[in-house]
């Protein structure tokens, strides 16, 4: 099942990621938030997750989709209970 090189996935996971750090560092130091930063960094590795993942174990349309329905439905509920546990959280 594992017949792909992922030698193209790479390339293009580290200049994805490249690019990011260069909109990362641009966004920080125009707005000064740290949050952006991770914000652009998650997204990149999400995009070369994606690629790599479609490249290595040579993944159809239907399955590269129903890759990205399920962890963006498990980053949606990990959010939500990460944002839960902050907000129940006392600052004092």
């Amino acid at each position: 099942m594992m017949n792909g090189s992922a030698d193209w996935s790479i390339a293009v996971g580290i200049l994805i990621f490249i690019i990011a750090i260069c909109f990362a560092i641009y966004f920080y130091l125009k707005y000064n938030k740290v949050y952006q930063i991770v914000f652009i960094a998650s997204i990149s590795t999400y995009i070369f997750a994606v690629f790599y993942a479609m490249d290595v174990f040579e993944l159809s349309k239907n399955w590269v989709l129903s890759l990205l329905v399920f962890s963006t439905i498990l980053m949606m509920l990990v959010g939500k209970y990460f944002s839960k546990k902050v907000n129940t959280l006392k600052i004092k």
